[in-house]
């Protein structure tokens, strides 16, 4: 892995890819982390003596639109890195062209979005060479969108001699192989969320990984349908019945424990003023949904998580959303930032459960909260990412 570290930026001109994607109302950038997960990087190239190019998405425009320009949020960027920056009115235009090449050591220069132009999202060559044409080397510090074969994450790479994983990839990467490659034993995998079809792909990957897999959320019915158990008019994924059988057959050929909820915190309405009453998730009556795992299946879990040396936590275990019915993946934090503590290494990843953990304040209590949704969940299936391997190449 050819890092940031193993080189002098003084007198070159970094063009790095980073993922600003971050969320705007009224104008205004409402979670700043993505940008500043990039300051790590950026700081490094110009304590150097180096130039930073700055290039990312923002949304998913359909050519040019105003509310997703980058002037939305230049200001933001400017306070993060606590530095100028300077704005480009477009991406491979002559203003981008000009002001890369007046660029000066120490300084920033932050492009337009490239989703303006659809070459971006087509992995077009020209376009990404028109792109390693402004700069010296590049720096890929986006794992967020590293599962793309775009031609700012992707296809640029092939122009530069010098291509680097930036600080954020480097965390990113190394992440995910402390669990998948590296982990000390026990090994335990969190999986939740609303369908199970969504995670079979990596239950099938961590198979032969993981000592114990908690299964929690909607996920969990369509297990519990399966060995028997009547389950309200809780989401389930009929389809699915039979996989999640030979998923537990699997687990108990290879010795890896399946650890599923015992009781459930259950309404008659999918809303957060809904009365709730706790029933063994055996024996949910026919008007009742579960929405929360109860106290009893908290405690069971406890032992699992704090005997564990290595956490993969992908997915709330209730609908956290609704204040009423966010106990269980609350208590189920506590207990992985208590374990993280104790010495266990511990990785957040996807949308809901880093959601969840910024929520109730836990995001700096465990190990490592991943920044890339889809790219680690490819990440965790097996797959290979095109924005990383075109780094080794």
């Amino acid at each position: 892995m050819k890092t940031i570290n193993k080189f002098d930026f003084n007198n070159n001109k970094a063009i790095v890819r980073v993922d600003f994607n971050v969320p705007i109302e009224q104008d205004k950038v409402t979670d700043n982390s993505r940008i500043l997960a990039a300051k790590t990087t950026i700081d490094k190239i110009i304590s150097d003596g180096g130039a930073c190019i700055l290039m990312s998405h923002l949304g998913r425009p359909k050519g040019f639109d105003n509310n997703l320009s980058m002037s939305k949020i230049h200001s933001e960027v400017e306070k993060v890195l606590n530095t100028k920056v300077i704005l480009s009115k477009d991406i491979v235009g002559d203003d981008a062209i000009n002001k890369a090449k007046n660029l000066s050591k120490g300084e920033v220069l932050l492009l337009e979005n490239l989703r303006f132009h659809k070459e971006e999202t087509d992995g077009d060559a020209g376009f990404a060479k028109k792109l390693s044409q402004i700069a010296d080397c590049y720096v890929n510090d986006a794992f967020g969108t590293a599962h793309r074969a775009h031609a700012s994450t992707t296809i640029i790479a092939q122009f530069f001699e010098n291509k680097f994983f930036g600080s954020l990839l480097e965390k990113e990467v190394k992440s995910i192989e402390k669990v998948m490659k590296s982990g000390e034993n026990p090994v335990l995998a969190i999986l939740g969320g609303a369908k199970i079809s969504s995670k079979i792909p990596i239950i099938n990957n961590i198979m032969d990984v993981v000592d114990h897999i908690i299964i929690g959320g909607g996920m969990s019915f369509t297990f519990i349908k399966a060995l028997g158990g009547k389950i309200g008019s809780s989401i389930c994924e009929d389809e699915m019945i039979p996989t999640a059988l030979e998923i537990l057959a699997r687990a108990e050929e290879k010795s890896v424990k399946i650890h599923l909820p015992s009781d459930v915190v259950c309404a008659k309405e999918f809303s957060n003023d809904a009365e709730s009453k706790s029933f063994d998730i055996y024996n949910i009556p026919d008007d009742y949904e579960g929405m929360d795992a109860g106290k009893n299946s908290i405690e069971a879990f406890k032992k699992v998580v704090l005997d564990s040396n290595t956490i993969l936590w992908n997915g709330p275990v209730g609908v956290f959303e609704f204040s009423n019915f966010s106990n269980g993946t609350k208590e189920l934090g506590n207990l992985v930032a208590e374990s993280t503590a104790n010495g266990a290494f511990s990785l957040v990843g996807g949308g809901d459960s880093v959601a969840a953990v910024k929520k109730f304040g836990l995001q700096h209590k465990v190990s490592y909260v991943s920044t890339g949704g889809g790219a680690m969940l490819e990440s965790l299936e097996g797959k290979t990412l095109p924005g990383i391997s075109a780094l080794s190449n």
